[in-house]
């Protein structure tokens, strides 16, 4: 599978380069094991920094996509791909509604009416 990001997009380079990460497993591109190239190649191949390819696989991470083996490189996890994803953005969006002082009918209300908002 090949990974591009599109300079004209009005999408954030690091937005293009995770969600196509994220597509390519689920579609089975990036099948569970495959190993994904150094963040110094990614970031040379796309045309981004190094922090930002190492900001993808950082966040990639830790939603359970991908996993880092140290030296052996970066790898597709065999983990659960949707559930783990779905769980951890679900995380993410609790915490930061709690932080905000909403409470959970409120969130739940906020997330119906951001999916009747996509098409």
């Amino acid at each position: 599978m090949s990974l591009a990001v599109d300079p004209a997009s009005a999408e954030p380079p690091f937005h293009q380069l995770k969600g196509q990460i994220v597509e390519g497993v689920k579609r089975g591109a990036l099948t569970p094991g495959t190993r994904l190239p150094a963040v110094r190649k990614l970031a040379e191949e796309v045309g981004v920094s190094t922090a930002t390819a190492a900001k993808v696989y950082r966040e990639l991470e830790e939603s359970g996509v991908l996993e880092g083996r140290g030296r052996s490189g970066t790898f597709v996890s065999a983990a659960d791909l949707p559930g783990s994803v779905l769980a951890r953005a679900a995380e993410e969006f609790a915490e930061r509604a709690a932080g905000s002082g909403f409470g959970a009918e409120e969130a739940v209300a906020a997330v119906r009416n951001a999916f009747g908002n996509l098409g």
